[in-house]
């Protein structure tokens, strides 16, 4: 009897302990990460001149969002990223019928909407400047979140004149601004990806300190490759990675116009090192006095990525 007892008593123990958290094997063997995993997209900032007409003939804009589409789809790309600039009626909001129309395209298509994005400013020192950003925003994640979008691009905002010495201060009205851009943004399902744009937001330190202080699952960093003003962007890339939500990949790591291009290889491999899963869209740019044409840059960035992550992963 005294056996049995004893036995019983330990299955008692068992129990208690397996359904208040005690961490068994499959337990642990779920929290294991994942492997990485990547799919290449584009951002549609990338033909800005022609969606918008900007050094175009007569100012006129030669391409639309529905013919972005189309031409992704015969370049077979994964996503985009349907920066808001580019819809009809910008800043404000483009109508519902368009809206869906655009999410209905894509889907036969089959190519997600990995994001979409604004301009703002929450480093101005104007009160009424930041409020208008986060009105903005507010529309705007009601439209990624009709549209399908799971991201909306944010940005911090050049270091206001007479700030230099007082980061900090500025940070801080960034910060409440994207606080309240992410509770509104977890109502309606998008989270906010704050881009290091190479204004207030330079280096990795400070990227992770205001997410850190944002501190909401609903807003993350969209890591744009080549606006870190440091004198080794690959390492503060790779230390952002763990909260990133989306990316801009550039053609250089060092900045527009730099002759220096991305090490596509050691940047894949820092991907495959961080197990990062999600898309990576490259945004390709215009240089002045250099020769551009979005639908040979973009093809050819694509396929270095393409082509390293063969290598590295195969």
């Amino acid at each position: 009897m005294r056996k049995q007892s004893w036995t019983l008593s330990g299955l008692a123990v068992f129990l208690l302990l397996f359904c208040t958290g005690y961490p068994t094997h499959a337990q642990e063997t779920s929290k294991k990460p994942h492997q990485p995993y990547i799919k290449l997209a584009l951002n549609a900032y990338s033909f800005n001149d022609l969606l918008t007409g900007n050094r175009q003939k007569d100012n006129k804009p030669t391409l639309t969002l529905p013919e972005l589409l189309n031409w992704c789809a015969s370049q077979n790309i994964d996503a985009v990223d349907l920066t808001g600039y580019y819809f009809p009626g910008y800043p404000g909001v483009p109508s519902d019928e368009y809206i869906y129309e655009i999410k209905r395209q894509a889907f036969k298509l089959g190519i997600d909407i990995s994001g979409t994005g604004i301009k703002n400013d929450f480093a101005s020192p104007d009160p009424a400047v930041r409020a208008d950003g986060v009105k903005r925003a507010k529309e705007w994640i009601i439209v990624a979140s009709k549209l399908g979008a799971p991201v909306l691009r944010l940005f911090a905002g050049e270091i206001p004149k007479g700030y230099g010495n007082r980061w900090d201060e500025v940070a801080g009205w960034m910060i409440a601004c994207y606080k309240e851009c992410a509770e509104f943004g977890a109502q309606h399902g998008v989270i906010i990806g704050i881009q290091n744009h190479g204004d207030m937001l330079q280096t990795a330190e400070q990227c992770i300190k205001v997410v850190k202080a944002v501190d909401s699952k609903w807003a993350g960093l969209i890591l744009d490759t080549g606006n870190f003003k440091v004198e080794d962007p690959y390492r503060d890339i790779e230390a952002v990675i763990p909260y990133t939500v989306n990316w801009q990949v550039k053609e250089s790591v060092f900045g527009i116009g730099s002759d220096i291009p991305t090490d596509i290889p050691r940047l894949v491999k820092i991907l495959k090192r961080s197990g990062y899963r999600g898309y990576i869209p490259v945004e390709t740019l215009y240089v002045k006095n250099k020769p551009y044409d979005p639908y040979i840059q973009v093809p050819a960035l694509l396929n270095d990525l393409k082509v390293a992550l063969d290598a590295e992963f195969n």
